[in-house]
């Protein structure tokens, strides 16, 4: 049987629920129906029974989805069961944030490398919440890759030099990189990118205010 292709529309959609399954794990719900998950996860029943759809048969009707298995399903899907180990370029104020956030480790991912080109950063320690991780040299990217075996880059360059650090990457080997400067990369086919640009997040959210002004 051929396995159901998912939408990339349901892919997003996917670690949202998966929040919203741990939020009701925490609160010790052994069940769920759509309805509840759409009222936790602001979408509507009908397009949570579809996408959860794409991942087979899961829930009992008229009884709804066994938590526990549903995460453990979910986690499966976005290849999250076991820890993803992931690199963080640039150690500004941005990457040295990045590195401190407790969603990576509650959500499967552990930072195993960070690397910067100041000289000041690099060879010192840093604390890491999976314990502390020595700052590296991005001249010696590829070695800090392949030792580290990083699966995940996390990009937070300057616009610039974000780029031809991305080609490095790619040869390397690693094929996912979370793309934090304000610049589109160039990749392979196989390499998957997320771009995520705070400014032009804060720029849409201005739209929204200009459009109902006060």
């Amino acid at each position: 049987m051929e396995r159901a292709i998912v939408p990339q529309t349901t892919i997003q959609r996917l670690p949202l629920y998966l929040r919203c399954l741990l939020e009701a794990q925490a609160q010790r719900m052994p069940l769920v129906n759509s309805v509840e998950m759409a009222e936790m996860c602001g979408t509507n029943a009908a397009q949570v029974r579809k996408d959860l759809s794409y991942l087979g048969e899961l829930g009992t009707r008229g009884i709804g989805y066994d938590v526990e298995s549903l995460i453990a399903h979910i986690s499966g899907v976005l290849g999250i069961a076991e820890r993803r180990r992931a690199a963080i370029i640039g150690f500004g104020r941005f990457g040295g944030a990045l590195l401190g956030y407790s969603g990576f480790v509650e959500r499967g991912f552990e930072i195993v490398a960070v690397m910067d080109s100041d000289p000041a950063k690099i060879g010192t320690e840093v604390q890491s919440l999976s314990g502390p991780i020595v700052v590296s040299s991005v001249d010696d990217l590829e070695d800090v890759l392949v030792e580290s075996h990083a699966e995940i880059v996390i990009m937070a360059t300057p616009a610039p030099v974000t780029q031809a650090l991305a080609d490095r990457v790619v040869k390397a080997g690693v094929r996912a990189i979370l793309n934090l400067a304000p610049v589109r990369l160039a990749v392979p086919d196989e390499v998957a990118v997320r771009q995520t640009c705070l400014s032009t997040e804060l720029q849409i959210l201005s739209f929204y205010l200009a459009q109902k002004p006060l």
